[in-house]
């Protein structure tokens, strides 16, 4: 995507170096950082410097790459076991990461010019995959559409394109008159800090709302769309995505609004039957209690914004229900929610 005249993909590789977007410095300063070894990978990840399911999983496949290389230029053979080990715990939840680091792990038991590749491979899947699904989701928004977000799945969460936005910026370049409503994702602000900061860098018509703010607007008849991203999606067709998804999706429901979750198929996970088997990453309580933000002179500041004494829970995450989920746009075309489609999706053979 374009910022300033220039295009980026999210993250990408040089050499022996990896290049990512600091997302937590937007949207109050844009930021590449490098890392040039896996641990630095594993650092940026755990500490959402890079995020979303699809971002997460180039940069794991690009850790996992350097690990490779390591390997070999340290006589360590043992090394890709053990940067797998830790690249694959650094965000329990998203599927993407446990894919990319076992693709190219595998293709680094052979040599690591194959794992750059695969690394590669892993990287131009992803952006592949969220512009056709941007192509498939286009067709879902009619001209005047009014669509409600949740988090930020977007080209930042991704390498490029994103997956909930991805058809939001189609039909936009196609000349359909979109808005959109940004949920703004509480604890850190996705939504308002980042899925807002794309939008406004398209020229797309959009407001920052409260999180809490979307069940009112749906039973108003503001809304025409519910579109998001996903983390993981079972076999049965639960999915984990930011927590709050669940709420937007039974809200939605009741009110007769069309739910749509954009991903991949590299996110859905058929070794889990259900979401009673998705781990939900717990984070740190200091998330819920303190914010970031820059001061009058622009420096980034931290401050508590709860009651002092008090602790908080900080499950990022929740599971949506197959059954709240009206279908899933992929990369291979919208399918419905169920086992049975997915199974079906899952077993052709990729275009």
């Amino acid at each position: 995507m374009r910022v300033n005249g220039t295009d980026y993909r999210t993250v990408w590789m040089e050499g022996h170096t990896v290049f990512y977007i600091d997302q937590n410095r937007l949207p109050f300063d844009f930021i590449i950082n490098k890392a040039t070894s896996y641990e630095a990978c594993c650092v940026a990840i755990r500490e959402m410097q890079i995020r979303g399911a699809g971002a997460i999983g180039a940069m794991a496949g690009f850790a996992m790459a350097v690990a490779c290389m390591e390997s070999v230029r340290t006589a360590s053979p043992d090394l890709i076991r053990i940067a797998r080990r830790e690249i694959e715990s650094t965000r329990p939840t998203a599927r993407n990461l446990f894919y990319a680091a076992e693709q190219v792990a595998e293709a680094g038991g052979r040599s690591p010019e194959e794992a750059v590749k695969a690394a590669f491979r892993v990287a131009d899947r992803d952006a592949a995959d969220s512009q056709q699904i941007g192509e498939y989701g286009n067709s879902l928004i009619a001209d005047g559409c009014r669509i409600l977000t949740h988090c930020n799945a977007g080209w930042l969460a991704f390498v490029d394109f994103g997956t909930a936005l991805s058809p939001i910026y189609r039909a936009h370049q196609a000349g359909k008159k979109v808005f959109v409503y940004a949920g703004e994702t509480r604890p850190r602000s996705q939504g308002a800090r980042l899925t807002a900061w794309e939008l406004f860098q398209e020229g797309i018509p959009h407001v920052i709302i409260p999180d809490h703010a979307g069940a009112s607007l749906m039973a108003q008849g503001k809304v025409d769309l519910v579109l998001t991203g996903a983390d993981r999606i079972a076999a049965n067709g639960d999915t984990a995505n930011k927590i709050g998804t669940l709420e937007k999706a039974i809200v939605a429901r009741e009110y007769g609004i069309p739910f749509y979750i954009a991903a991949p198929t590299s996110t859905f996970d058929l070794a889990c039957a259900s979401g009673e088997e998705i781990e939900i990453e717990e984070r740190s309580e200091e998330e819920v209690l303190f914010q970031e933000g820059p001061d009058e002179a622009g420096v980034l500041r931290r401050i508590r914004v709860a009651s002092p004494g008090s602790h908080a829970l900080n499950p990022a995450f929740d599971v949506t229900p197959a059954k709240y989920i009206t279908g899933f746009i992929t990369e291979r075309g919208i399918i419905e929610a169920s086992e049975s489609a997915i199974g079906k999706l899952l077993a052709q053979e990729p275009p």
